[in-house]
């Protein structure tokens, strides 16, 4: 999308926390693989980039990556994953 369309800025901002919010059960329970699968496909070689300034142009994807709340949601799993990796 344009980044001078304030609109579609202003919508994806308000729907993307509460996608999170829906999708929250299972970010708790398996959220750093998902986190993880979903930065690698969004910052794989052949991928589009999310935010270019050049042309105006920003990815909802952006607004995905940015979030805290992604981060927060996903902070469980992250946390059980590194101890289990410290153990194993």
């Amino acid at each position: 999308m344009r980044y001078e369309e304030r609109g579609k800025r202003t919508a994806v901002k308000a729907l993307v926390p509460l996608a999170m919010f829906v999708a929250s059960p299972v970010l708790l329970i398996a959220g750093a693989p998902i986190r993880r699968h979903y930065l690698r496909y969004v910052y794989r070689d052949e991928a589009p980039q999310i935010l270019d300034k050049e042309r105006g142009w920003v990815s909802t994807h952006y607004f995905v990556v940015t979030d805290p709340l992604l981060r927060w949601l996903c902070r469980p799993t992250d946390s059980l994953a590194r101890l289990i990796e410290r153990r194993g």
